[in-house]
């Protein structure tokens, strides 16, 4: 997919670290010019307090062959979100791909605790990083995207909404979150098609993030000692896989046919044939659904 996206703008919201971080290398490695945004700086870290910043996610993309623009933004903070994409506007005249990754809830959600013993505040915090930050981003930025059609909308979730309408995930507010995202793509869909822009919603698998790598005591290099600890972590990917379904997504001439639609990156490289970095195609959903939802042995035999 080398300068598939050559001359191409992109916006990258909560590229900080995990899945956004790995869309803007693999925008970059397309030739993509991409404004990677987030909190936490070199200078200044973020509630998360942890150590990846938005200067590194820019210079991954300019190394992986794009143009990386760094910027922080809160995106709770609609005028600092105003003056993002009007400085877009400024310098590139256009936008054709908004990615809306941003997360940021982990530590707020106290999982198997029902609603009413769950800290309301922290309840509410997640659900304006998870939810509000995606509307003002979008409210922003849609009307410089549909200036030319074509453009996408990628909004970030975890679990399909096929998988989410029918399972309950672990924590009311973290349920009620990731069902929204979805939900977000297919309105945004609804709105943009008069306009020849599309939008979709897009969820990784069990993924080996940072953060999750860090949890299981692992690296992307050992990851699979994790699995003594969980076995269905066998069934994982690396940030990078759900990269690569961006970029697919975003140089296929016809990818208005996914509008609306909830994808996930193992569906989606069925389609288009990329893999993960070990050279598997994880389809976590279909596994979580088939084998782990059902209690049985953890084995990826035939879902990787």
């Amino acid at each position: 997919m080398h300068n598939t996206l050559k001359g191409k703008v992109a916006l990258v919201a909560g590229a900080t670290r995990g899945t956004g971080r790995a869309i803007a290398v693999a925008l970059g490695g397309a030739g993509a010019t991409v404004y990677c945004t987030g909190r936490s700086t070199r200078e200044r870290r973020s509630e998360m307090n942890r150590s990846e910043t938005i200067e590194e996610t820019a210079e991954l993309v300019t190394r992986a062959g794009g143009e990386g623009i760094a910027l922080q933004v809160d995106h709770l903070e609609s005028e600092q979100v105003r003056g993002l994409v009007e400085r877009i506007d400024r310098e590139q005249g256009r936008l054709d791909l908004l990615v809306n990754d941003i997360w940021g809830g982990e530590a707020l959600a106290a999982w198997d605790t029902p609603l009413w013993e769950h800290p309301l505040d922290d309840g509410l915090r997640l659900l304006r990083l998870a939810i509000d930050t995606h509307l003002i981003t979008s409210h922003h930025a849609l009307p410089l995207l549909i200036r030319n059609p074509g453009g996408l909308v990628v909004e970030v979730t975890d679990g399909t909404a096929e998988y989410n309408a029918d399972n309950y995930r672990v924590s009311f507010f973290y349920d009620l979150a990731k069902v929204s995202v979805n939900r977000l793509a297919f309105a945004q869909a609804h709105e943009l098609r008069p306009h020849g822009c599309a939008a979709v919603s897009l969820t990784p698998g069990w993924l080996r993030s940072e953060v999750m790598l860090e949890h299981f005591g692992v690296t992307e290099e050992n990851w699979r000692d994790a699995t003594e600890r969980e076995p269905h972590f066998v069934i994982s990917e690396s940030p990078v896989y759900t990269g690569r379904a961006v970029v697919a997504l975003a140089a296929d001439e016809d990818r208005g046919r996914w509008s609306g639609q909830s994808l996930s990156s193992g569906q989606l490289a069925q389609v288009y044939g990329f893999t993960d970095v070990d050279g598997s195609r994880p389809d976590a959903w279909r596994y979580i659904v088939e084998v782990q939802d059902r209690g049985g042995p953890a084995d990826a035999t035939g879902y990787r």
